[in-house]
């Protein structure tokens, strides 16, 4: 018996496991940035919803460069940049650095929303009751506004973790490019191909099904 066993012409075993690997790193590179993202993003709606000066004029202008200019062309741009400002990124690093401002710029519109969602008779009335500014937005912000903007965050995480597929123009082998190189030594791109959509499937629904609990039980 063979050490592999074929499944179909060219495709094996251990083709299946290097897809399973590759799907492990998309999951990987894309909880680090999306993690990263939803902090920074979060401060960012912060200074954006205060109104601040530096915010208004530096701040929202870029996070706008990062919504607007394709994906693709950022993570080129910067990986090849990179070097000649002396910075030794390899593909997976420039990677989380762009797909982290990415995230950082989509949730920092659905911050504000969430901070925005708050009435302000709601905060007026919890400051009246002697909690401070930041206890205010940790206790009274926070909890409501997390709430209301919790399914379109779910969003811009699931959105990201498919648009990591990208950086595989950097030569990461995340699932994407697993799959282009088993497509062309096996040329069987119907069957691979699925296998990569189940992946990213078994990688998504999980966190869609749990978000729908957690929302149907705040709704109780």
């Amino acid at each position: 018996m063979k050490e592999s066993i074929s499944f179909f012409s060219g495709f094996n075993i251990h083709d299946f496991w290097f897809l399973g690997g590759a799907a492990l790193r998309t999951l990987w590179i894309s909880a680090v940035s999306i993690t990263i993202g939803t902090v920074l993003g979060g401060l960012f709606g912060w200074m954006l919803y205060e109104g601040r000066l530096a915010a208004t004029l530096l701040l929202g202008p870029v996070l706008d460069v990062f919504r607007s200019v394709p994906l693709i062309i950022q993570l080129v741009l910067f990986y090849n940049f990179a070097p000649i400002v002396g910075l030794d990124f390899d593909p997976f690093a420039s990677g989380v650095v762009i797909l982290t401002a990415y995230t950082a710029s989509l949730v920092a519109n659905v911050a504000r929303g969430g901070i925005e969602a708050v009435g302000k008779p709601m905060r007026r009335a919890a400051r009246s009751l002697g909690l401070s500014y930041w206890q205010d937005m940790r206790y009274v912000v926070l909890p409501i506004g997390g709430r209301a903007v919790f399914p379109a965050w779910v969003g811009v995480a699931l959105g990201v973790m498919k648009d990591s597929a990208l950086v595989s123009v950097l030569g990461y082998v995340e699932l994407l490019k697993a799959s282009q190189i088993l497509i062309t030594r096996t040329q069987e791109p119907f069957l691979i191909l699925s296998l990569a959509g189940a992946f990213y499937f078994a990688l998504s629904f999980p966190i869609s099904r749990y978000a729908a609990k957690l929302e149907k039980r705040w709704a109780q």
